[in-house]
């Protein structure tokens, strides 16, 4: 399950253990990201013959699209996994094997955290689709699924994650790499964080509770930004701050993972600054560039000195005109495969940089999002500490607001110079009402120059047909 995370297949970065689908197109973190992040306002890829990426980039996709697919078909089989585990891990099956009253204890353990894997990737299901096929352990292998809508997934998720908290580790307490109590919360926080999306409900103080409870964990801000994005994050000081990362490792676990396409992708075509990030000093000249809205964030001068703006304009236009154009447009330094100890990682092509899924910043950032959507229970003088806290470990002079300097806009701005390229910026968006329709366009948005409306339905992506085709109790989302 946790290798299906990280991993296409068994057979290194190349193979994959899914008919139909390639390692790259259907590596988890990477076709989050695409979903998450390609699709909005921060990123541009520049090879748009990869198959799906120009469809995703600009707006324009359909149900045949083979990163959909992916994404798709990945978060199912750790769906099948996770059940698959379950069912061989009962009770019963462990006495009938004569296994030990300590491993059972063990066990219990795992049996929580394969629980808590298959019902984030129903979260994931929820987020982007708004429909899965839904299977337990309760059903027979092979067995054609249900398919459950939004309020159904959001219901399980829910259920599930509360059921299983008392057997997780405490936070902090597992292994680097597993999930613990910390991560369930992260899950159920964005879920009621979203809750008005996702069933039409507010659930803001719920999420404000959630948050509190992870903050209460014993996570710390790492000391540095750029330690969460590099090749030590695993041991650096990120390693408090990080609640759950999707595993890199140059050595065991090569693969076109999210870390690996951005620090080779973040290589300038003009630059060639690969050596500093720690992989070919031409990296895969200018794949990766951001859009002029996410650049535009770090226009104000107290943002000039600001860590988090790793932009690289030199010569460049802001503006991105012709996507094939490898010279348009700033490119960022936010990950990287060095360490923070001043060598690098093991690997010059796959790197040992581990995806920070959930972080604690982001917790902080939810805490007064709920908090000024109206979340009962929120403390002003916690709210605007946490919020001056990022400001401060990034170096910004402006670490002295008080509350009522804040807004949901200043937070929606704040979350993207935070959180970007973190696979976050979609899902923020759509809360905000700013990701289909017209009050918000960016370069590229729909295929047009600028940026044109999209239709509301595209705040789901389309149920692949190829899934259909095998489960017809599933249906096309509207649109599509």
């Amino acid at each position: 399950m946790y290798a299906n995370l990280s991993l296409t297949g068994v057979d290194g970065p190349g193979s994959s253990n899914i008919d139909g689908l390639d390692a790259g197109t259907s590596q988890f973190g990477r076709v989050l990201l695409y979903l998450q992040t390609l699709s909005a306002d921060q990123m541009i890829w520049s090879y748009e013959n990869d198959p799906g990426t120009r469809e995703i980039q600009r707006n324009i996709w359909n149900a045949d699209d083979p990163i959909i697919l992916g994404m798709f078909g990945r978060s199912h089989v750790t769906i099948a996994f996770a059940n698959n585990f379950l069912r061989e891990t009962t009770d019963a099956k462990l006495t009938e094997r004569n296994v030990s009253a300590n491993t059972k204890a063990e066990i219990a353990n795992y049996r929580a955290e394969a629980r808590l894997l298959r019902a984030m990737s129903y979260y994931y299901m929820m987020d982007l689709f708004g429909q899965a096929n839904f299977a337990t352990e309760e059903d027979a292998i092979n067995a054609q699924p249900q398919a459950y809508d939004r309020k159904q997934l959001f219901d399980f998720v829910e259920a599930e994650l509360i059921a299983i908290e008392s057997d997780l580790k405490d936070p902090m307490q597992n292994e680097h790499g597993r999930a613990d109590k910390g991560v369930s919360w992260m899950i159920l926080a964005k879920m009621y964080l979203n809750a008005e999306v996702y069933i039409g409900e507010a659930k803001y103080t719920e999420s404000l509770e959630a948050c509190k409870k992870i903050i209460a964990g014993g996570y710390a801000l790492a000391t540095e930004y750029s330690h969460n994005f590099m090749a030590d994050n695993d041991v650096n000081s990120a390693n408090s701050e990080i609640i759950f990362p999707l595993i890199s490792d140059g050595t065991y676990t090569q693969n076109y993972g999210p870390t690996t396409v951005m620090i080779n992708g973040e290589v300038g075509s003009i630059e060639e600054n690969g050596a500093a990030l720690g992989v070919g000093a031409g990296g895969w000249g200018g794949a990766l560039r951001v859009r002029k809205q996410f650049a535009e964030l770090f226009n104000d001068g107290i943002y000039s000195n600001d860590t988090r703006n790793t932009l690289i304009s030199g010569t460049r236009s802001i503006e991105i005109t012709d996507i094939s154009d490898k010279d348009q447009g700033y490119v960022i330094e936010k990950y990287s495969n060095a360490k923070s100890t001043g060598s690098f990682g093991v690997d010059q092509t796959f790197v040992d940089t581990d995806f920070p899924l959930f972080r604690l910043a982001d917790v902080y950032l939810m805490y007064v999002e709920a908090q000024l959507r109206g979340a009962s229970g929120a403390s002003e003088t916690d709210g605007i500490n946490y919020i001056n806290s990022l400001r401060t470990r990034a170096n910004n002079p402006q670490n002295n607001l008080s509350f009522s300097d804040l807004s949901l806009d200043f937070i929606l701005d704040e979350r993207s110079r935070e959180l970007h390229w973190e696979a976050h910026r979609r899902q923020d968006l759509i809360r905000y009402g700013k990701f289909t329709g017209g009050s918000y366009n960016w370069a590229w948005k729909g295929n047009g120059t600028n940026g044109i409306a999209l239709p509301a339905h595209m705040d789901l992506y389309p149920i692949p047909s190829a899934s259909i085709a095998s489960n017809p109790n599933l249906t096309q989302n509207a649109g599509y």
